[in-house]
């Protein structure tokens, strides 16, 4: 019997699908959507093919029904799904299918980076949404992330702190004790799907501990947060650059709006309207529950759509509306390959040994496996064996890309791991040197051959050194190749990476292009 149009979220209409569809970007789409139907039918997902997007038959030739099955399974397979049942009617000299989409583990894990200006709630609107709990306006739920002592003392993050929040059959499963590593686990284990986030820091002199949460981290949407009472500032148009650069979907919740009147409120969403009208962005103003799921679909296919979000921590007002529309944006998947997973932070963890975190760039890992570490500083890799993988305190079997995770080494000394190194399934090659397409945002002389910022790529900040500039020098605006070498130590890099590259501030962004020998 024919599934009827609208019956249920989990349905989706293809008229025909060939092989142009798997071409990059749009193949991207294609995947984000399937694994949306599938995590709102709970593991299951019906296309009906030979139907277009209004509902008229138009049914399809065998080798049309065959090729469409076929790109629909290569789809499948991307977001670890598979085909179950086809059925398949004669209608009007052509055939009309419906195609059951299965998986058998629908845990979705998508990775949230928050950004902003210093004191404008990054923290403390992260600790209300995983506790459920109100703020008492002096940011007390920042506690529920917040790692060091000296953050907590002074209010202010200085350091990347990860949140968990889980959803249960679309209900949110409330940590009640935030700071309880069992509990967050246990959200984990019950939670189809998780929202991770990455709580970056907003004060301008640990700018690099923010690019590293952005840049490291295979974070799915930026959060960027502005408060309703100081508006726009330098750090806020600084965080958004980082967060387009690296071509993210971008959501804005704007904060503390108890603390001012409706007029100072519209007047902050106009000036960020404003600025994100400038970089080519278009803004969304979201109110209602009803334009939620729109928006959500907007902003996974279309990074350009910017939705805003009234927000306060103390009434938890337009809370319920950010709670909605992050469990109804779907994982933005990117084509698999082999393991790999840059190493943000290690640890010597008594009875365990060596642990390195990070979150996995792609492909899986699985308990007991052997994987490469590196590069060292001589440029070589060493082979170790993975005893042990957790995600928030939560013991898992494999990775798979996005998550975040510690996984335990043997075979290496903590004192021979640094930051910015990679794990690998396959042996990598160590990089000095690559040519890249490097655009200036500012600066305020010209850039010579000599020129050495810090470059971010990934977990990586190493110093390089412009060698060789196109045209001889660069100013700001400007756009040309680069040939750069990394000046302490060689790095694991690869054609299409892109990074940031700043003194103090953020200076301009690239893209490698070609490693060169």
């Amino acid at each position: 019997m024919l599934v009827e149009k609208g019956e249920g979220e989990n349905i989706e209409f293809k008229e025909y699908l060939s092989s142009i569809h798997l071409r990059e970007s749009r193949f991207r789409q294609l995947a984000c959507q399937m694994n949306h139907r599938v995590i709102m039918g709970k593991g299951k997902a019906y296309y009906v093919i030979g139907v277009s997007d209004s509902g008229e038959i138009k049914g399809l030739s065998d080798e049309k029904f065959a090729e469409t099955i076929e790109v629909l399974r290569k789809i499948a397979v991307e977001i670890e799904a598979e085909i179950g049942t086809i059925e398949k009617y004669s209608v009007n000299g052509g055939y009309v299918g419906i195609v059951e989409i299965l998986k058998s583990n629908a845990k979705e894990h998508i990775l949230i980076g928050t950004a902003g200006h210093v004191d404008h709630g990054k923290s403390t609107l992260v600790g209300c949404l995983i506790s459920g709990l109100p703020d008492d306006g002096d940011g007390a739920t920042r506690i529920f992330l917040d790692v060091l002592k000296h953050e907590i003392e002074r209010g202010l993050s200085a350091e990347l702190s990860f949140a968990v929040l889980g959803f249960k059959e679309g209900k949110i499963l409330r940590l009640k004790n935030p700071m309880s590593k069992e509990e967050k686990a246990r959200i984990v284990e019950k939670s189809d799907k998780l929202v991770s986030f990455v709580d970056t820091v907003g004060h301008e002199p640990w700018l690099r501990t923010t690019i590293r949460g952005l840049l490291g981290q295979k974070i799915d949407y930026g959060l960027l947060v502005i408060a309703a009472n100081d508006g726009v500032m330098r750090t806020t148009k600084e965080h958004l650059g980082i967060l387009l650069a690296m071509e993210l979907p971008v959501i804005v919740a704007i904060t503390k709006i108890d603390m001012v009147n409706s007029d100072k409120v519209k007047e902050t969403i106009s000036q960020v309207s404003n600025l994100l009208r400038s970089v080519g962005r278009i803004p969304i103003v979201v109110k209602e529950p009803k334009e939620v799921q729109k928006v959500a679909k907007f902003i996974s296919e279309n990074k350009f759509i910017v939705p805003i979000i009234e927000t306060s921590s103390v009434t938890l007002k337009g809370y319920d509306l950010l709670e909605e529309l992050l469990y109804r944006l779907p994982k933005r998947y990117t084509a698999e390959k082999e393991f790999i997973m840059y190493i943000d932070k290690v640890y010597k963890v008594t009875g365990v040994g060596v642990v390195v975190s990070g979150s996995v760039k792609s492909g899986e890992l699985r308990e007991g496996e052997d994987v490469f570490i590196g590069p060292l500083d001589d440029g070589s890799f060493r082979q170790v064996k993975a005893m042990s993988i957790e995600m928030h305190h939560y013991r898992i079997s494999k990775t798979k890309c996005g998550d975040v995770v510690g996984i335990a080494l043997k075979g290496i000394r903590y004192e021979d791991i640094r930051r910015g190194m990679v794990l690998s399934k396959s042996l990598p090659k160590a990089v000095r040197e690559f040519e890249a397409e490097v655009y200036v945002f500012t600066h305020p002389t010209l850039i010579k051959p000599g020129y050495e910022p810090v470059l971010h790529s990934e977990t990586i900040a190493e110093t390089v050194t412009f060698k060789a500039i196109g045209k001889g020098y660069l100013k700001a605006g400007d756009r040309d190749r680069v040939r750069i070498r990394f000046k302490y130590h060689p790095q694991c890099v690869f054609e299409g990476q892109k990074f940031i590259f700043r003194e103090s501030r953020s200076k301009g962004m690239g893209e490698i292009i070609r490693i060169l020998e």
